[in-house]
């Protein structure tokens, strides 16, 4: 990580950066999960701003490395090469190397110009490049996450600004759908009428949202676990309890709840699904792992299972999403023929894909007669992704994710202290969570919830990394 020396300027600089941080993060939920060419183009540009602002420290000669961005060089890695072959997608190639990377991409150009000798691996240069500015954006939110949350107190900020948030969805969500009024980002609803949505567009893109906000929550929570005590007497069980009840644990403890009524609200089956594999995996793991607090650990889970999701969540029409699940069927489902299809897309673009974001556009040359529906997403990320991406974007991807997350994992076994242990599990249920539900949807897609997920991602490497005791 990077560290300002005490100089008055120097030091305003970098404070207004972390507070414009976090303050692009909570705006970027609002206008329609930021899923809209002037939100996504805003906040490509405040990124950007703030990317420079650091650079302008670095010059300076304010800024020096320390141990979280040092080893967080692997991924960094990863993410870097990720961005340059988006580059290279766009980029025009002889067409014998394109015949040897992508013969189906050849055999297309070739019915536009049969003489040309030189074209991109891109079926849509300019989607590409719109893809790669977003894809940039996110890979330089996680470079400035482990920049800027470089003590207790930050990252203490930028989680409940994300749990706050979070929260703010799921009332507003919940108070539209319960009272009738549906309204979303400033514009009644025209879509997902009697569901939670937010400000968002659609339900299962606010249930993924939820879920991160939730494992956020869930993971300061454990964080802030201590062993149980003994009281002996009724006077020290009343001052345990009122003491409780005051306490920043129950506020969030409430907070929870709340957004877990919102997530039920969405109807959402798969971002249900998620959350509830997600928690009890991620819990389980964590008992098994570390000696840290497991009695209270447990009672919190089971806590959260039994009140949150069973009871609380039951009044809220929980057993509409139960029904939902057990009318799920492969007839009755387009998705899994959507899929299907994607698949056999990436078969014929197996190596490099056939552009980032150039799905809607090749996805109907391999649908077949009995879909009428425009599709410009495939309902499956991984599946999307890999198809336009290839084999060689998949690997750089999701290896970047899935070495996240493993230092998530690490983070359990080797920490001694309880608030990188918190945090270590809201980054492992939140990449579980959120992977889980791109399986059947494009909640990646959607730019606040791909900039939270590489936020989640960041934080397991500050909780493996970040020093326990570090002075400003």
């Amino acid at each position: 990580m990077f560290t300002t020396h005490n100089e008055k300027p120097i030091s305003r600089l970098e404070k207004a950066i972390f507070v414009a941080f976090v303050a692009l993060l909570v705006w970027m939920p609002l206008p329609f999960a930021s899923n809209q060419a002037w939100a996504w183009a805003l906040a490509e540009v405040w990124v950007f701003v703030l990317a420079a602002g650091m650079c302008v420290l670095y010059l300076r000669g304010r800024l020096q490395s320390n141990k979280v961005v040092a080893r967080s060089r692997p991924v960094l890695v990863l993410f870097g090469l990720w961005l340059a072959f988006l580059l290279l997608q766009i980029v025009p190639l002889p067409a014998f190397l394109i015949e040897w990377l992508s013969p189906q991409r050849l055999a297309a150009y070739r019915l536009v110009d049969p003489d040309g000798q030189w074209l991109t691996i891109s079926q849509s240069v300019a989607d590409t490049q719109i893809f790669f500015m977003k894809s940039l954006m996110y890979v330089l939110i996680f470079i400035l996450a482990l920049l800027l949350l470089n003590s207790k107190r930050r990252i203490r900020l930028m989680v409940w600004a994300i749990i706050c948030s979070a929260l703010f969805q799921a009332m507003y969500g919940s108070i539209m759908t319960l009272s009738g009024a549906e309204y979303g980002f400033l514009f009644k609803k025209d879509a997902y009428v009697g569901h939670a949505t937010g400000t968002f567009v659609n339900r299962n893109h606010l249930a993924a949202y939820l879920n991160l906000g939730l494992a956020i929550g869930i993971g300061v929570l454990v964080g802030g676990l201590g062993r149980a005590q003994s009281l002996r007497t009724a006077k020290q069980r009343w001052r345990s309890i009122v003491l409780l009840l005051l306490s920043k644990k129950t506020i969030l403890r409430v907070f929870i709840a709340l957004m877990t009524v919102a997530l039920v609200l969405t109807h959402s089956r798969m971002g249900n699904t998620s959350f509830f594999v997600a928690l009890t995996v991620t819990a389980l793991i964590t008992l098994a792992l570390t000696s840290h607090a497991r009695r209270t650990m447990a009672i919190l889970i089971v806590s959260i299972i039994i009140i949150d999701i069973m009871i609380l969540s039951a009044w809220f029409g929980l057993e509409k999403v139960t029904q939902r699940l057990e009318q799920t069927s492969f007839e009755s489902e387009q998705r899994d023929e959507v899929s299907k299809y994607t698949y056999e897309q990436w078969q014929d673009y197996l190596i490099v894909g056939s552009g980032a974001g150039t799905f809607e556009y090749v996805f109907p040359g391999y649908r077949g007669p009995e879909f009428r529906e425009y599709y410009d997403y495939a309902h499956n990320d991984v599946l999307q992704i890999t198809s336009e991406t290839g084999v060689i974007g998949a690997v750089l991807l999701f290896g970047g994710m899935l070495l996240s997350w493993f230092t998530a994992l690490r983070a359990l076994t080797k920490r001694r202290d309880p608030f990188m242990i918190g945090l270590g599990f809201a980054a492992m249920m939140g990449i579980m969570a959120l992977s889980i539900h791109s399986f059947v949807d494009f909640s990646l897609q959607m730019p606040a919830n791909a900039a939270t997920f590489m936020l989640l991602l960041s934080l397991g490497w500050i909780a493996r990394h970040h020093a326990s005791q570090q002075g400003r």
